[in-house]
């Protein structure tokens, strides 16, 4: 319970099979990339009383999770992006995946595009307009290893470890351009933009 900034409450928390690596929530569930685990669907309509209502089995194991509507899409180490049909979210279904380069950490989807950070691999911008057979439509190669992504309008934030930060024009999918970049002093894993300013997990 935030509803306090200056002392928040614990007010759950459920285990998960794995470890879980990343969360996001729609309405009254939380998705969790859980490693081996999968993706694991929880009911958090109860803050107190969280259960896990679902899960996925994925091919690899399970870093980056983003849901839209009823699709989630898994960022898989094993060089995968996975979408999952969650409008059964005990019921989870295969929909469609595509193989990617380097070994996806993060993912965020925007409209109809997933824009995955694919370690020295640097960003990867894939259709999913047909989540069935969702392709790659563009990249750029980043210094450092992307990490964390975030979205805004036609710009793309990467996280990029020893590299700090970049900043990548994808207004056109296809030639996607790196127009920025600051250093960070220790290791940039995670990225979030909000308005005109970008927050950075920077780690040793």
């Amino acid at each position: 319970d935030v509803s306090n900034p200056a002392t928040p409450l614990l007010l759950g928390a459920v285990d998960t099979p794995d470890s879980a690596h990343d969360v996001t929530v729609v309405g009254d569930k939380a998705y969790v990339a859980d490693d081996a685990g999968g993706l694991q669907v929880i009911d958090i309509s109860d803050p107190t009383h969280l259960w896990i209502t679902g899960a996925w089995v994925t091919q690899s194991l399970a870093n980056g999770v983003a849901v839209v509507g009823d699709k989630a899409y898994i960022a898989e180490f094993g060089q995968v992006l996975q979408v999952i049909d969650v409008s059964d979210p005990a019921q989870p279904e295969d929909t469609g995946s595509v193989a990617i380069p380097g070994w996806p950490a993060s993912v965020t989807v925007v409209g109809d595009k997933a824009y995955v950070a694919a370690d020295v691999y640097g960003l990867q911008v894939i259709d999913v307009s047909d989540p069935t057979t969702p392709r790659i439509i563009g990249s750029v190669v980043t210094p450092g290893s992307a990490l964390g992504i975030s979205v805004v309008g036609d710009r793309a934030y990467l996280a990029v470890g020893d590299d700090g930060f970049q900043v990548i024009d994808v207004s056109e999918a296809s030639d996607a351009q790196i127009v920025g970049s600051v250093a960070t002093p220790y290791v940039a894993y995670g990225v979030a933009a909000a308005g005109d300013k970008v927050y950075v997990a920077d780690g040793d």
